[in-house]
Protein backbone atom coordinates (compact mmCIF):
# COMPACT_ATOMS: atom_id res chain seq x y z
CA UNK A 1 0.00 0.00 0.00
CA UNK A 2 1.40 3.56 -0.55
CA UNK A 3 0.66 6.25 1.63
CA UNK A 4 1.05 10.07 0.48
CA UNK A 5 0.54 12.06 3.42
CA UNK A 6 0.06 16.23 2.44
CA UNK A 7 1.06 18.79 4.88
CA UNK A 8 2.08 22.02 4.83
CA UNK A 9 0.97 25.84 5.99
CA UNK A 10 -2.53 26.79 5.08
CA UNK A 11 -2.44 28.66 1.30
CA UNK A 12 0.51 26.64 0.25
CA UNK A 13 -1.78 24.83 -2.11
CA UNK A 14 -2.43 21.06 0.11
CA UNK A 15 -6.16 21.25 -1.87
CA UNK A 16 -4.67 21.61 -5.19
CA UNK A 17 -2.28 18.60 -4.23
CA UNK A 18 -5.08 16.50 -2.52
CA UNK A 19 -7.30 16.83 -5.99
CA UNK A 20 -4.30 15.92 -8.34
CA UNK A 21 -3.83 12.58 -6.17
CA UNK A 22 -7.53 12.07 -6.31
CA UNK A 23 -7.43 12.26 -10.04
CA UNK A 24 -4.74 9.92 -9.92
CA UNK A 25 -7.01 6.79 -8.56
CA UNK A 26 -5.85 7.65 -4.52
CA UNK A 27 -8.72 7.42 -2.02
CA UNK A 28 -8.32 10.82 -0.61
CA UNK A 29 -9.16 12.14 3.29
CA UNK A 30 -8.79 15.73 4.50
CA UNK A 31 -8.15 17.21 7.68
CA UNK A 32 -7.04 13.49 9.56
CA UNK A 33 -6.34 13.33 12.98
CA UNK A 34 -2.70 12.37 13.34
CA UNK A 35 -4.12 10.01 16.12
CA UNK A 36 -6.35 8.25 13.74
CA UNK A 37 -3.65 7.77 11.06
CA UNK A 38 -2.95 3.96 11.88
CA UNK A 39 -6.63 2.91 12.38
CA UNK A 40 -7.50 4.69 9.05
CA UNK A 41 -4.49 2.92 7.35
CA UNK A 42 -5.46 -0.59 9.22
CA UNK A 43 -8.90 -0.23 7.64
CA UNK A 44 -8.30 0.28 4.52
CA UNK A 45 -5.74 -2.72 4.70
CA UNK A 46 -8.83 -4.82 5.88
CA UNK A 47 -10.49 -4.69 2.36
CA UNK A 48 -7.87 -6.92 1.38
CA UNK A 49 -8.18 -8.22 -2.47
CA UNK A 50 -6.16 -4.69 -3.36
CA UNK A 51 -8.86 -3.07 -3.40
CA UNK A 52 -7.28 0.58 -2.11
CA UNK A 53 -3.62 0.64 -2.72
CA UNK A 54 -3.36 3.85 -2.84
CA UNK A 55 -4.09 6.58 0.12
CA UNK A 56 -3.63 10.31 0.55
CA UNK A 57 -4.44 12.19 3.16
CA UNK A 58 -3.91 15.94 4.21
CA UNK A 59 -2.66 16.63 7.99
CA UNK A 60 -2.71 20.23 8.93
CA UNK A 61 -1.84 22.80 11.84
CA UNK A 62 -5.10 21.95 13.38
CA UNK A 63 -4.51 18.38 13.75
CA UNK A 64 -4.11 16.97 17.62
CA UNK A 65 -1.11 14.58 18.41
CA UNK A 66 1.07 16.29 16.10
CA UNK A 67 4.09 15.37 18.56
CA UNK A 68 2.80 11.88 17.57
CA UNK A 69 4.05 12.01 14.21
CA UNK A 70 7.40 11.20 13.66
CA UNK A 71 7.04 7.61 15.94
CA UNK A 72 3.80 6.71 13.84
CA UNK A 73 5.32 7.68 10.68
CA UNK A 74 7.84 5.26 11.76
CA UNK A 75 5.71 2.40 12.53
CA UNK A 76 3.33 2.93 9.45
CA UNK A 77 6.92 2.28 7.54
CA UNK A 78 8.07 -1.03 9.46
CA UNK A 79 4.56 -2.70 8.90
CA UNK A 80 5.73 -2.39 4.82
CA UNK A 81 3.73 0.51 4.65
CA UNK A 82 5.06 2.71 1.57
CA UNK A 83 4.78 6.08 3.19
CA UNK A 84 5.96 9.54 1.60
CA UNK A 85 5.01 13.01 3.42
CA UNK A 86 4.80 15.92 0.72
CA UNK A 87 5.21 19.27 2.60
CA UNK A 88 4.17 22.67 0.76
CA UNK A 89 4.91 26.05 1.42
CA UNK A 90 5.52 29.43 0.44
CA UNK A 91 7.24 32.56 1.90
CA UNK A 92 4.84 33.75 4.98
CA UNK A 93 4.19 37.77 2.44
CA UNK A 94 2.89 35.18 -0.10
CA UNK A 95 0.54 33.40 2.01
CA UNK A 96 -0.55 36.46 3.65
CA UNK A 97 -1.64 37.54 -0.09
CA UNK A 98 -3.66 34.74 -0.92
CA UNK A 99 -5.80 35.04 2.30
CA UNK A 100 -6.71 38.93 1.34
CA UNK A 101 -7.20 38.49 -1.90
CA UNK A 102 -10.14 35.15 -1.37
CA UNK A 103 -10.85 37.10 1.66
CA UNK A 104 -11.15 33.10 3.27
CA UNK A 105 -10.36 33.07 7.39
CA UNK A 106 -7.05 30.73 8.48
CA UNK A 107 -8.13 28.87 10.56
CA UNK A 108 -5.54 29.47 13.30
CA UNK A 109 -6.56 32.97 13.85
CA UNK A 110 -8.99 34.89 16.58
CA UNK A 111 -9.25 38.13 18.33
CA UNK A 112 -5.78 37.85 20.03
CA UNK A 113 -4.09 36.57 16.80
CA UNK A 114 -3.47 37.99 13.63
CA UNK A 115 -3.21 36.55 9.98
CA UNK A 116 0.49 37.04 10.00
CA UNK A 117 1.09 35.68 13.49
CA UNK A 118 -1.17 32.85 12.35
CA UNK A 119 0.67 32.02 9.39
CA UNK A 120 3.81 32.32 11.02
CA UNK A 121 3.00 30.13 13.88
CA UNK A 122 1.69 27.39 11.60
CA UNK A 123 5.01 27.57 10.71
CA UNK A 124 6.21 26.22 14.30
CA UNK A 125 3.47 23.98 14.58
CA UNK A 126 4.18 22.26 11.52
CA UNK A 127 7.97 21.91 12.13
CA UNK A 128 8.04 18.44 13.00
CA UNK A 129 6.09 17.19 9.81
CA UNK A 130 8.63 19.37 7.28
CA UNK A 131 11.50 17.84 9.06
CA UNK A 132 10.12 14.16 8.02
CA UNK A 133 9.37 15.45 4.52
CA UNK A 134 10.44 13.05 1.70
CA UNK A 135 9.29 16.08 -0.77
CA UNK A 136 9.06 19.89 -0.32
CA UNK A 137 8.04 21.93 -3.11
CA UNK A 138 7.99 25.85 -2.69
CA UNK A 139 4.42 27.34 -4.14
CA UNK A 140 5.50 30.86 -3.83
CA UNK A 141 6.12 31.64 -7.60
CA UNK A 142 4.23 28.69 -9.08
CA UNK A 143 0.86 28.51 -10.44
CA UNK A 144 -1.66 25.96 -9.13
CA UNK A 145 -1.48 24.15 -12.57
CA UNK A 146 2.03 23.79 -12.22
CA UNK A 147 1.68 22.33 -8.75
CA UNK A 148 -0.15 19.97 -10.01
CA UNK A 149 2.31 18.90 -12.97
CA UNK A 150 5.49 18.56 -10.74
CA UNK A 151 2.95 16.62 -8.37
CA UNK A 152 1.88 13.97 -10.96
CA UNK A 153 5.53 13.78 -12.57
CA UNK A 154 7.82 13.53 -9.20
CA UNK A 155 5.24 11.76 -6.69
CA UNK A 156 2.62 9.87 -9.14
CA UNK A 157 4.35 8.82 -11.74
CA UNK A 158 7.57 7.77 -10.02
CA UNK A 159 7.34 4.89 -8.25
CA UNK A 160 9.83 5.60 -5.64
CA UNK A 161 12.82 3.12 -6.40
CA UNK A 162 15.01 5.57 -8.08
CA UNK A 163 15.50 9.22 -7.64
CA UNK A 164 13.57 11.86 -9.20
CA UNK A 165 16.03 14.86 -9.59
CA UNK A 166 14.63 18.42 -10.47
CA UNK A 167 17.01 21.04 -11.93
CA UNK A 168 15.01 24.11 -11.00
CA UNK A 169 16.70 27.41 -12.26
CA UNK A 170 16.08 30.79 -11.01
CA UNK A 171 17.23 34.16 -10.40
CA UNK A 172 18.76 35.79 -7.10
CA UNK A 173 17.46 39.44 -7.74
CA UNK A 174 14.08 36.84 -6.69
CA UNK A 175 15.16 35.09 -3.84
CA UNK A 176 16.47 31.38 -3.60
CA UNK A 177 13.93 28.81 -3.92
CA UNK A 178 13.47 27.32 -0.04
CA UNK A 179 12.92 23.65 -1.54
CA UNK A 180 16.55 23.10 -3.26
CA UNK A 181 18.38 20.59 -1.53
CA UNK A 182 21.75 22.19 -3.17
CA UNK A 183 22.25 25.39 -4.97
CA UNK A 184 24.75 26.78 -7.23
CA UNK A 185 25.93 30.49 -8.10
CA UNK A 186 26.61 31.01 -11.33
CA UNK A 187 27.02 35.13 -11.31
CA UNK A 188 30.67 34.46 -11.71
CA UNK A 189 29.76 33.08 -15.33
CA UNK A 190 29.82 35.93 -18.57
CA UNK A 191 26.26 37.14 -18.77
CA UNK A 192 25.02 37.13 -21.86
CA UNK A 193 22.74 40.40 -20.80
CA UNK A 194 25.90 42.95 -22.08
CA UNK A 195 24.87 41.36 -25.26
CA UNK A 196 22.41 43.49 -26.86
CA UNK A 197 21.52 41.47 -29.37
CA UNK A 198 21.67 38.46 -26.36
CA UNK A 199 19.51 40.34 -24.38
CA UNK A 200 16.00 39.69 -25.02
CA UNK A 201 16.31 35.76 -25.61
CA UNK A 202 16.58 33.23 -22.92
CA UNK A 203 19.27 30.02 -22.61
CA UNK A 204 17.02 28.13 -24.35
CA UNK A 205 17.68 29.97 -27.55
CA UNK A 206 20.16 28.84 -29.66
CA UNK A 207 21.96 32.27 -30.22
CA UNK A 208 22.22 32.40 -26.61
CA UNK A 209 23.50 28.72 -26.34
CA UNK A 210 26.17 28.84 -29.01
CA UNK A 211 27.43 32.14 -26.79
CA UNK A 212 27.57 30.10 -23.51
CA UNK A 213 29.40 27.35 -24.89
CA UNK A 214 32.02 29.13 -26.20
CA UNK A 215 32.68 30.32 -23.04
CA UNK A 216 35.13 27.98 -21.04
CA UNK A 217 34.33 29.41 -17.57
CA UNK A 218 30.82 27.87 -18.25
CA UNK A 219 32.42 24.77 -19.33
CA UNK A 220 34.51 24.32 -16.29
CA UNK A 221 31.10 25.63 -14.26
CA UNK A 222 28.87 22.76 -15.77
CA UNK A 223 31.68 19.49 -15.55
CA UNK A 224 32.75 21.02 -11.84
CA UNK A 225 28.69 20.75 -10.91
CA UNK A 226 27.86 17.49 -12.95
CA UNK A 227 31.01 15.65 -11.17
CA UNK A 228 29.90 16.76 -8.04
CA UNK A 229 26.18 15.50 -8.27
CA UNK A 230 27.65 12.71 -9.74
CA UNK A 231 29.56 11.81 -6.92
CA UNK A 232 26.68 12.63 -4.18
CA UNK A 233 23.61 11.77 -5.73
CA UNK A 234 24.29 8.11 -5.51
CA UNK A 235 25.13 8.58 -1.61
CA UNK A 236 21.50 9.92 -1.16
CA UNK A 237 20.19 7.44 -2.81
CA UNK A 238 21.29 5.02 -0.29
CA UNK A 239 20.21 6.90 2.42
CA UNK A 240 16.65 6.45 0.73
CA UNK A 241 16.16 10.01 -0.75
CA UNK A 242 13.82 9.72 -3.14
CA UNK A 243 13.49 12.92 -4.32
CA UNK A 244 16.65 15.52 -4.82
CA UNK A 245 15.99 19.65 -6.15
CA UNK A 246 18.99 21.12 -7.43
CA UNK A 247 19.27 25.08 -7.91
CA UNK A 248 21.13 26.32 -10.48
CA UNK A 249 20.78 30.48 -10.11
CA UNK A 250 21.81 33.64 -12.10
CA UNK A 251 21.15 37.03 -11.24
CA UNK A 252 17.91 36.91 -13.25
CA UNK A 253 16.91 33.46 -13.98
CA UNK A 254 16.88 33.80 -17.38
CA UNK A 255 20.32 33.26 -19.44
CA UNK A 256 22.71 31.39 -17.65
CA UNK A 257 21.00 29.09 -15.18
CA UNK A 258 18.46 28.55 -17.70
CA UNK A 259 21.43 27.48 -20.06
CA UNK A 260 23.08 25.48 -17.38
CA UNK A 261 19.67 23.56 -15.65
CA UNK A 262 18.94 22.44 -19.87
CA UNK A 263 22.49 20.76 -20.28
CA UNK A 264 22.28 19.08 -16.91
CA UNK A 265 18.89 17.48 -17.40
CA UNK A 266 20.24 16.67 -20.39
CA UNK A 267 23.48 15.10 -19.17
CA UNK A 268 21.37 12.58 -16.43
CA UNK A 269 18.52 12.16 -18.28
CA UNK A 270 20.46 9.44 -19.84
CA UNK A 271 21.47 8.17 -16.29
CA UNK A 272 18.31 8.47 -14.20
CA UNK A 273 14.68 7.32 -15.02
CA UNK A 274 12.80 10.71 -13.45
CA UNK A 275 14.85 14.08 -14.18
CA UNK A 276 12.78 17.08 -14.81
CA UNK A 277 14.05 20.58 -15.72
CA UNK A 278 12.35 23.70 -14.27
CA UNK A 279 12.72 27.32 -15.15
CA UNK A 280 11.11 29.47 -12.33
CA UNK A 281 11.46 32.98 -13.60
CA UNK A 282 10.32 31.59 -17.20
CA UNK A 283 7.55 30.05 -15.86
CA UNK A 284 6.18 32.53 -14.09
CA UNK A 285 5.68 34.29 -17.86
Amino acid sequence: MKLIIVSGRSGSGKSTALRTLEDAGYHCVDNLPVGLLQDLVQRYANLGHGEVSKIAVCIDARSPGLEQFPELLLQLRETGIDAHVLYLDALSPTLVKRFSETRRRHPLTDQNIDLREAIDMEASILSTVADLANLTIDTTRISGKNLSEQIVHRVIENGGTSVSLLFRSFGFKHGIPVDTDFVFDLRCLPNPHWQPALRPLTGRHEEVVVYLQSQALVNDMFQDIADYLQKWIPRFADNDRVYLTVGIGCTGGQHRSVYVAERLGQHFASQLDQVLVRHRELDKT
